[in-house]
């Protein structure tokens, strides 16, 4: 019976495929005891790298709402709300925050910024049902004035 009960549990998923928030919690602790020979390497490695690759998508993220809510506010200045400002605000905050607490990001986010505009072009379109052609190609904002808290681009001539 024992060597069946030993087949069973080898065949059970290992604890990060079962409970990840629970393995996250062993993780820290093993950590914490330096029990460096019980950890999970490979899961452990991958999941710090995985970190990495969030935080980047979550920069572009909020990147891209930020963009395509000024080019709203810019081509459709008929259309303008508080939502809008609150959610370039909220966005705005978010991009602060990540950058406040990881520096780095920031070249994440310069060498991103022309795509992420191209991308936000097309959500814009969309939302605005105004066609893609009718935003600049290229961002005529800079990273800083996206970013600033205090600036809205003007209304379209």
């Amino acid at each position: 019976m024992t060597h069946e009960l030993s087949q069973h549990q080898d065949a059970l998923p290992p604890l990060y495929e079962q409970d990840y928030y629970c393995w996250l919690e062993q993780t820290a602790l093993l950590l914490r005891q330096r029990a460096f020979s019980q950890i999970n390497l490979e899961n452990l490695i991958e999941e710090i790298e995985d970190m990495g690759r969030s935080e980047k998508r979550a920069m572009e993220s909020n990147l891209r709402v930020v963009l395509v809510h000024l080019l709203k506010w810019q081509y459709q200045p008929q259309q303008r709300c508080g939502s809008w400002r609150g959610s370039i605000a909220e966005h705005r905050i978010r991009i602060r925050k990540a950058l406040h607490e990881s520096p780095s990001l920031k070249n994440y986010l310069l060498e991103v910024f022309a795509e992420t505009y191209r991308d936000a072009i097309v959500v814009a379109s969309q939302e605005t049902e105004l066609a893609s052609s009718v935003f600049p190609p290229a961002c005529e904002w800079t990273v800083e004035q996206t970013l600033d808290e205090s600036w809205l681009p003007d209304e379209a001539d």
